[in-house]
C-alpha cells in the first residue's frame, strides 16, 4: 500500500521537474505535433479572424510578441513599444523610485531634443510632467498609453497585417485549434476528488507543462442533473484571465468523461496550511499577503459580473511559489446588468447572511467569505463554529445571523477592524458593499505594507515557499473512489451538450504555455535576414504530408514483391504494377486525409 504511493509521488515529482532530459518533458515527437501548416493552408482563417488591434496586438500572448517583433522592423515603431514598456515599468515601481522612473520616461521619450522622442507623444509632455510634479500616481502617463495605442492601432496595424508576422500568427492560430483528445496528455497520480469526479495530474505531451485535469464523469452528470452546473463552470473559466484565479487550458471529452484542464496548483490548499503545518493560523504577513491575492482575484471576477459563492479554505490553492489563486468555480455564476439573483448555496459556516436567509444579493456573499478567510487564517478556526465541533447546520447558520465573532490576542487591531467591516451581517454596511467596491478593501489599513499594483504583476515575493520535492495532497489511497453509476444510458441529446463543452484549446492559457515552455521561441524561426521561410510563401507549394513508419514499411514491402513478381512471371507484370499503383494512391489519400483533418 504504501510503496504503491511512494511510486505514484515519485513518477510525479520527476514530471514536474521535465522528466531530468533534455526536452524537459515534451514528447519527442513534439516538433511534429506542433508542426506549422502551410499559410496556404490559413485562408479560411485570414478572411474569418476578427481583426481587432487590441485582441491580436494585446490581448492574445503570442498576437502581442509578432506584432512586437514587426515592430522592431522599424524604428519609429519600435520607439513606441519601448515607451509603453517604460510606462508599464513606471507602473509597478515601488512609491519611492516612482518620480525618478516618470522623470526618465518624459527626458527620454518625450523631450523633442532626445534621440528616441516618440513625435505622437510629445505634446503631452508637459502635462505628464506637471502632474509627476504634483503627485507621482499610477496613472499619469494614460493619456500618453492611449495616444501610443490610437497611433499603432492605425496604419501600423493594417501594414502589420500584410506581413509575415502576422502570417505566422495566423499559423499559431491554425496550431491553437487541432482537435484535442485524451492521447494529448500523459496521465499522473489522482490529486482529490470533485463533485463529478476525481482530479489528476497530467502533462501536455508536446509542451512538457503540467496541469491538473477535472474529470466530469458523464453518467454522473446525468445522474444528478448536473449538465446546467458543468457547462457553466466551464463557461465562466472561460472568460476569466487573471494570474489570482485557476485558468482553464484545455476542455475535451473521452469515452466516460468530460475533462477540464486547469492550472496545477502543487502546493496544496490553504485549508491543508492552516491546520496541518505546526500551530493553526498564519503569522499577520502571511495571512495579508494571502489576503491581497484573494481580494485581487474576487475583484476580477466582479469585474466580469461573476459572484464566486464558495470563498472556503479548500478552495484557495497554492502554486509552487506561494502564490494563491481561487479553484472551484461550480458555484459561481454571472450577475445580469443592473440585477440582483437569489440562491442559497455554499459551504455551511461560510455562507453570508443574506444567503441563509434566500434574500436577493451581488457580489457582498464574497466580501462576507474574505472576512470569514481573514478570521480563520489568524485564529486557527472558522468564526463560527470551532475545528471539529459537531453542530447542527441550524446551530451554525443561527450563530452566523445573530452572533457577533469573538476576537482573541492573535488579532491586532487592523486585522479585528477588517474582520469586523468584512463580517457586518447587513450587506449594505459590508466593507467591499459599499461605492468603492475593491478598492476600498485595499484601501484599508490591514493592507497598508501591500503594493497591488506590484503584486498584480507578479513582483512581490510569497512570504512561505512550498517544498517542491513535497506532494501535498492525501495519499493515493486514502482518496475515496467514485462509486459505478448504474441505470444511466447516454443517448443524441447527451452528445449535442457534449460538443457545446468539448470545444478544445482556450487561447490565452494555450498561447502562454507556448511561451512558457519556450516551444514558441524553439519554432519561430524565420528566414535569413528577416525573408519568409519555405512555409510562409504563399509562392512555393506546402511539403507532401509525411508518411508514417507502417505506411513506409508497407509500401517498401509492396515494391520487394513487384520485383520478385515481375522476374519470376514477366507475363503478370502489368497486373502488379496496376495493384501497386491503387495501393499507392489509396495510401496517399488516406494521409492526406489526415493532414486535413484538423480545423
Amino acid at each position: 500500500m504504501e510503496l504503491e504511493n511512494i511510486v505514484a509521488n515519485t513518477v510525479l515529482l520527476k514530471a514536474r521537474e521535465g522528466g531530468g532530459g533534455k526536452r524537459k518533458g515534451r514528447s519527442k515527437k513534439w516538433k511534429e505535433i506542433l508542426r506549422f501548416p502551410h499559410i496556404s493552408q490559413c485562408t479560411e482563417l485570414s478572411k474569418t479572424i476578427e481583426r481587432d488591434y487590441f485582441s491580436l496586438c494585446d490581448k492574445q500572448p503570442i498576437g502581442r510578441l509578432l506584432f512586437r517583433l514587426y515592430c522592431e522592423t522599424r524604428p519609429e515603431l519600435q520607439r513606441c513599444i519601448q515607451l509603453l514598456d517604460a510606462m508599464e515599468d513606471y507602473e509597478v515601481a515601488p512609491d519611492e523610485k516612482r518620480k525618478s522612473r516618470g522623470d526618465e520616461i518624459i527626458k527620454k521619450f518625450l523631450t523633442k531634443q532626445s534621440s528616441e522622442c516618440v513625435d505622437i507623444a510629445e505634446g503631452l509632455a508637459e502635462s505628464c510632467r506637471e502632474n509627476l510634479e504634483l503627485s507621482p500616481c499610477k496613472e499619469i502617463f494614460s493619456d500618453c498609453r492611449k495616444a501610443l495605442h490610437d497611433y499603432l492601432s492605425g496604419a501600423p496595424f493594417a501594414d502589420y497585417q500584410n506581413s509575415m508576422y502576422f502570417d505566422r500568427f495566423l499559423q499559431w492560430k491554425m496550431l491553437e485549434r487541432q482537435p484535442i483528445t485524451k492521447d494529448t496528455f500523459r496521465q499522473y497520480r489522482v490529486l482529490g476528488k470533485g463533485g463529478f469526479g476525481e482530479v489528476c495530474a497530467c502533462q501536455e505531451r508536446a509542451t512538457g507543462k503540467m496541469y491538473a485535469c477535472k474529470k466530469l464523469e458523464k453518467k454522473r452528470i446525468k445522474k444528478r442533473k448536473g449538465e446546467a452546473m458543468a457547462l457553466n463552470e466551464k463557461q465562466i473559466l472561460e472568460k476569466v484571465n487573471s494570474r489570482f484565479v485557476v485558468s482553464l487550458a484545455y476542455a475535451y471529452e473521452t469515452k466516460d468523461a468530460l475533462c477540464l484542464v486547469l492550472t496545477i496548483m502543487n502546493g496544496g490548499d490553504l485549508k491543508f496550511h492552516i491546520y496541518n503545518m505546526g500551530t493553526p493560523g498564519f503569522e499577520k504577513d502571511r495571512v495579508q499577503f494571502y489576503a491581497a491575492e484573494i481580494c485581487c482575484g474576487l475583484d476580477h471576477l466582479h469585474r466580469e459580473s461573476i459572484v464566486y459563492r464558495d470563498l472556503k479554505p479548500e478552495n484557495i490553492l497554492l502554486d509552487d511559489n506561494g502564490h494563491i489563486r481561487i479553484s472551484d468555480l461550480g458555484l459561481a455564476i454571472k450577475v445580469p446588468d443592473g440585477e440582483q439573483i437569489r440562491g442559497r448555496v455554499g459551504t455551511v459556516g461560510y455562507m453570508a447572511p443574506e444567503v441563509i436567509n434566500n434574500e436577493r444579493y451581488s457580489m457582498s456573499p464574497d466580501w462576507w467569505g474574505l472576512g470569514c478567510l481573514i478570521y480563520e487564517m489568524t485564529a486557527g478556526r472558522s468564526p463560527f463554529r470551532a475545528r471539529k465541533e459537531r453542530v447542527k447546520r441550524e446551530e451554525v447558520e443561527k450563530r452566523v445571523q445573530e452572533e457577533e465573532e469573538e476576537y482573541s490576542d492573535k488579532f491586532s487591531e487592523d486585522t479585528k477592524a477588517i474582520c469586523r467591516m468584512l463580517l457586518a451581517k447587513d450587506p449594505k454596511q459590508r466593507l467591499g458593499c459599499l461605492a468603492d467596491g475593491a478598492a476600498g478593501v485595499k484601501a484599508h489599513p490591514f493592507f497598508k505594507n501591500i503594493n497591488f499594483k506590484r503584486l498584480e504583476a507578479g513582483i512581490l515575493e510569497a512570504s512561505f515557499v512550498p517544498d517542491p520535492r513535497a506532494v501535498y495532497c492525501k495519499d493515493v489511497l486514502d482518496i475515496e473512489q467514485f462509486s459505478t453509476v448504474k441505470g444511466v444510458n447516454l443517448d443524441q441529446t447527451d452528445n449535442d451538450f457534449y460538443s457545446k463543452f468539448a470545444t478544445g484549446c482556450v487561447s490565452i492559457p494555450w498561447q502562454n504555455e507556448m511561451i512558457e515552455t519556450e516551444c514558441f521561441s524553439d519554432l519561430n524561426v524565420f528566414g535569413p535576414q528577416g525573408t519568409r521561410p519555405p512555409d510562409l510563401d504563399w509562392n512555393q507549394p506546402p511539403e507532401p504530408p509525411r508518411r508514417s513508419l507502417l505506411d513506409r514499411i508497407f509500401r517498401r514491402h509492396v515494391r520487394i514483391s513487384s520485383t520478385s513478381t515481375t522476374e519470376e512471371h514477366p507475363r503478370e507484370h502489368n497486373k502488379v504494377t496496376i495493384a501497386q499503383s491503387l495501393v499507392s494512391s489509396s495510401s496517399v489519400n488516406s494521409v492526406d486525409s489526415m493532414s486535413n483533418s484538423a480545423p
